[in-house]
């Protein structure tokens, strides 16, 4: 029996790059929703989709840098 591996540790506004390209043509996504199914948002063009956390673990090829907090501008 193979030992499993852990779960993939992710957190909200982690940005995550996949191994295919978005139609839009954007390979980097942004987290914005965690549970049994990952909230991911293209950084490209907005598009948000629903992946299930396993076939997400299969579908990453690097984990980035979060992005910068936003600033609110008065």
């Amino acid at each position: 029996r193979m030992p499993s591996k852990p779960p993939l540790e992710l957190a909200l506004g982690d940005r995550v790059r996949l191994r295919k390209l978005h139609p839009c043509g954007g390979y980097e996504w942004t987290v914005i929703r965690l549970g049994a199914d990952i909230g991911l948002k293209c950084d490209s063009c907005g598009r948000y989709v629903m992946i299930a956390r396993r076939e997400l673990e299969k579908r990453i090829k690097a984990r980035l840098s979060p992005a910068p907090p936003a600033t609110a501008d008065s």
